[in-house]
C-alpha cells in the first residue's frame, strides 16, 4: 500500500482501537461502584480496587494509544487486559445457553482489538505520533 496513505492510516487505527477504551474507562471511573459490583459478581477479590485499575488502565492506555505515546507499550497492556477481560468476562463456554451467542460475540470482538492492539505493539505509533515527534526530536538533539 502506498507510504503516504499508511501515514493517515495508521493514526486512525490507533483513535478508533483506542475509542473503546477511552470511554469504556471514563465509564468505570465515573460508576466505580457499578463495576466494582459486576466485578465482586464474578468472584474476584479486591473489585473496587480492580475497578479502579481497570478504568485507569482503559482511560490512560486509550489516550496514550490515541496520541501514540509509548504507543507500544499502551498497546501491549491494552491487548494483554483485553484477552484476560474476554476470558474472565465473556466466558461463553460455561454461559447459560440464552447467553452464550451474545458471551461468544463479545469474546470475539475482544480477541479481534486485542489483535490489533498487537499489531499497534508490533508496528509502532507510525509518523504522526508523539513517539515520533519525540524520536525526531532526539534525533536533532543528537545531530545537534
Amino acid at each position: 500500500m502506498d507510504a503516504s496513505l499508511n501515514k493517515f492510516l495508521v493514526p486512525a487505527g490507533r483513535v478508533l482501537l483506542a475509542l473503546i477504551f477511552v470511554t469504556s474507562g471514563f465509564a468505570k471511573l465515573t460508576g466505580l461502584q457499578g463495576t466494582a459490583d459486576y466485578i465482586a459478581s464474578t468472584g474476584l477479590p479486591l473489585p473496587l480496587l480492580l475497578a479502579l485499575g481497570a478504568g485507569l488502565l482503559e482511560l490512560g492506555g486509550g489516550l496514550a494509544l490515541a496520541v501514540g505515546f509509548k504507543a507500544r507499550w499502551a498497546a501491549l497492556a491494552l491487548g494483554v487486559f483485553t484477552l484476560a477481560a474476554g476470558v474472565l468476562f465473556h466466558a461463553y463456554w460455561s454461559a447459560p445457553a440464552d447467553q452464550a451467542y451474545v458471551q461468544q460475540l463479545m469474546f470475539m470482538k475482544n480477541l479481534a482489538i486485542a489483535g490489533g492492539l498487537f499489531l499497534a505493539a508490533a508496528f509502532g505509533a507510525g509518523s504522526l505520533s508523539l513517539d515520533a515527534r519525540v524520536a525526531r526530536g532526539g534525533a536533532r538533539l543528537a545531530r545537534a
